[in-house]
């Protein structure tokens, strides 16, 4: 009996020092942005869909790329979180055009967040039309969790 105390009494010490990090993207919306920079007209999820189809045929009346990331962290304050978009274009030659875009963002608690990271202006002009896409997060130089399009 004595034994079966002080194996659970160790494993309770063992796991309360050991602070793994842990992260998770949930959820990766890419929205075109237009002219006046905005993704909807309404708040309404419906319109939102038809307004990004527009803007999906309608190139001209864009002004840039969106990308809202939902994500959450349990991890002991150390160094800031770091949200990550790799973006890849049309080729040019062998090689697509490649861009990353990065955010430091604050762990907080445990629920989920929204961050929103964009490519616009001159950036977006020149870079072009966008085939693939990664969202990655990271504590320090360790990957917690990644979100991908299919052709990444």
């Amino acid at each position: 009996m004595r034994w079966m105390i002080a194996l659970l009494v160790s494993l309770l010490v063992c796991s309360a020092n050991t602070h793994a990090a842990e992260g998770k993207v949930y959820k990766v919306l890419p929205q075109f942005l237009d002219l006046k920079g905005r993704a909807s007209l309404s708040p309404s999820l419906y319109d939102r869909d038809a307004y990004q189809d527009k803007l999906r045929r309608k190139p001209a009346e864009r002004s840039g790329y969106c990308f809202q990331i939902q994500w959450k962290a349990k991890v002991p304050e150390t160094e800031p979180l770091k949200l990550k978009v790799e973006i890849r274009g049309i080729a040019e030659g062998d090689v697509p055009k490649e861009i990353t875009l990065e955010l430091p963002v604050r762990q907080r608690h445990w629920y989920s967040h929204w961050a929103k990271i964009t490519l616009g202006g001159n950036d977006y002009k020149t870079f072009g039309e966008v085939t693939a896409w990664r969202v990655t997060l990271w504590d320090g130089d360790q990957l917690l969790s990644e979100q991908k399009s299919f052709l990444w």
